[in-house]
């Protein structure tokens, strides 16, 4: 607008000019040579401008002709460098959808038409590496080096080379001196800081770190997880040499990364070797807070050696009430509780931890507290063949590798802080069906021990009676022990009353009649005999009865008294009645892993021994 108010002042001061010669009209006279010219002011005026105007384009005629063979090269040379961006932009298109052959085409027009481009030699060596030519593209990214305004470019094409070759010391010395000439660099600097770790340059690592942080590489937050890493495994490799400095390094670390578990505890053992407890405790504290951790459960009830199980347990209560109903807090406070012999809290605990998060740790810990506080062996054997089949407990898990310790690096690709305390993926797809139901019936009605009987619990009686061999006397009385058909799977809610009446009789321990001058018979078991069995004496609260042709002997118990069952469908009842058919009840839904007795069909051959009682629990 300004530039358009100038250009109407002018042509208004130019029109006032002309307007004020032409009021003021005059003549104007040349005399030259005795030639005598006169024409009029505005004649001459106009005559003067068409004169410079003529004189003007005659000059440009001049000029042109005088300069057209350097306009003439100068148009070459731009329609030249016209096609060689247009076959570079289209080699790069190329080489952007994988065509390796259209980009060689346009890569050599690009290098032949743009001689001093940098794009070109760069589009030639990436498609050198794209058509599998690598001696080529080294050699491209080699010549590169030479050039200081390509030497950045060469270093990460021979940086990349070197990665594909796996050679890590190579790649290595590119990436070093590539971040050494471009300060800031962002795969050079990531890249410096990953072959440090890897190769446990934990002092220089950090320098590294520190210098991406002050070029805005990573973040705070990433800077201060990763620095604690790189401390905590410093202080790792300094634990034995030097403890002092460990602790210092421990210490910084746990205070950036407070989550960090393997910071802690380091600290937390250190403190404690050096006897400051209270620091060790604080420590535990402040990442049990942030992240519960089976690792620091054991450093914070150890944090005073030679304190008894039950000190660790009000220890381990302290702990676990920082973070209350999480699954870690309960299975400390069940391991401590099992230690100090409180099997009360430890069930409470455990019964809680099936409840929410069975995992195999649970049921192992569960096999523990069963053998600890009842010795029951088949109980054991059923909690472990559940721990088999249970969902796994988490680990220290890096890019699929699963570890028991934590490491600062993944094994894998070399990246720092990859580990994570997870679920390894391998067991995550059959955590809902490899689990059983877990019912209250199984986590509260757990059989007691018997008393002096452990191998002894429950023994039961054949369909077919079979006669005991007395060694010392032919007249001695002997409960016959022989195997039966193993029981299917019955109701246990339905037939609890059944049961307890039938464990009850079967878990009095049967002694033999004794005979005058004779010693104490021993259990035999005797052949199956095609014959009438002989007449056999039932002890009953009577005295002894006969029994015809098909005798039925009935136990005795250890008084002589009789030992009939209450109720129907009880062992006795089969025993005395001769009911084999009917399936004999247990209290457990699940029978453990035994595999019972040979032949128990009652099939076998009649002159085959039978095999001692089948017993429940073993």
């Amino acid at each position: 607008m300004i530039r358009v108010l100038i250009f109407i002042a002018l042509v208004f001061a130019a029109a006032l000019g002309l307007a004020w010669v032409a009021d003021r009209p005059g003549m104007l006279t040349l005399d030259w040579q005795g030639y005598r010219i006169e024409t009029g002011l505005m004649t001459a005026a106009v005559a003067l401008v068409a004169f410079v105007a003529l004189a003007i384009i005659v000059w440009n005629v001049v000029l042109v002709i005088l300069r057209s063979p350097d306009l003439l090269g100068r148009f070459w040379r731009r329609r030249r460098k016209d096609r060689g961006y247009a076959a570079l932009s289209k080699g790069m298109l190329a080489l952007g959808v994988g065509d390796a052959a259209g980009a060689t085409r346009y890569g050599g027009e690009a290098a032949k038409l743009l001689k001093d481009e940098p794009a070109s030699a760069l589009l030639l060596a990436q498609t050198a590496q794209l058509a599998g030519r690598h001696d080529e593209a080294r050699a491209r990214f080699e010549k590169m080096l030479e050039d200081p305004a390509l030497r950045p470019v060469g270093l990460h094409g021979l940086y990349v080379e070197a990665e594909r070759l796996n050679e890590p010391v190579a790649a290595r010395h590119y990436a070093e001196e590539a971040a050494a000439l471009v300060p800031g660099l962002d795969w050079a600097g990531r890249a410096v800081l990953g072959y440090q770790a890897v190769a446990g340059d934990w002092a220089e690592a950090i320098k590294t770190l520190e210098k991406n942080y002050a070029a805005k590489l990573v973040d705070k937050k990433t800077f201060r997880r990763h620095k604690a890493v790189l401390l905590t495994a410093h202080a790792l490799e300094q634990e034995d040499r030097d403890p002092d400095g460990a602790r210092a390094l421990a210490n910084e670390a746990a205070g950036l990364a407070p989550g960090l578990v393997p910071a802690a505890v380091l600290a937390a053992r250190l403190a404690t070797r050096r006897g400051d407890i209270r620091k060790a405790l604080k420590v535990v504290e402040a990442a049990w807070k942030v992240t519960p951790h089976p690792e620091l459960a054991e450093a914070y009830a150890h944090a005073r050696t030679g304190d008894s199980a039950q000190d660790r347990l009000k220890r381990v209560k302290t702990l676990a009430a920082l973070r209350a109903h999480s699954a870690e807090g309960t299975l400390a406070l069940a391991r401590a509780a099992i230690e100090a012999g409180d099997f009360a809290l430890a069930r409470t605990q455990l019964k809680g931890a099936l409840r929410n998060a069975p995992t195999q740790r649970v049921f192992l810990m569960m096999a523990d507290l069963e053998e600890k506080e009842h010795g029951d062996r088949g109980r054991v054997r059923e909690w472990l063949a559940r721990a088999v089949r249970a969902p796994a407990d988490p680990m220290w898990v890096a890019d699929g590798a699963v570890s028991e310790t934590w490491a600062p690096v993944s094994p894998v690709d070399g990246r720092l802080d990859a580990f994570e305390w997870t679920t390894p993926p391998a067991t995550l797809d059959h955590h809902g069906d490899a689990l059983e139901a877990i019912d209250d019936a199984l986590l509260e009605a757990l059989p007691e021990p018997v008393g002096g009987a452990e191998d002894d619990a429950l023994v039961i009686l054949p369909s077919t009676p079979t006669e005991a061999e007395d060694e010392s006397s032919g007249d001695a009385e002997v409960p016959a022990v022989t195997s039966a058909p193993q029981p299917e799977r019955a109701d246990v809610a339905a037939e609890d009353a059944k049961t307890e009446t039938a464990k009850t009789e079967m878990e009095k321990p049967a002694e033999a009649k004794p005979t005058a001058g004779d010693a104490s018979p021993a259990k035999t078991e005797a052949p199956q005999s095609t014959e009438p069995a002989p007449e056999k004496k039932a002890a009953t609260g009577d005295g002894g009865a006969k029994v015809g042709d098909e005798a039925k002997p009935a136990p005795e118990s250890g008084t002589g008294k009789a030992a009939s069952a209450k109720g129907p469908g009880s062992v006795a009842d089969v025993i005395a009645g001769g009911d084999a058919s009917r399936p004999i009840e247990f209290p457990l839904k699940h029978m453990p892993d035994d595999p019972g007795p040979d032949g128990a069909s009652g099939e076998e051959d009649d002159e085959a021994p039978r095999k001692p009682g089948f017993r429940f629990f073993n």
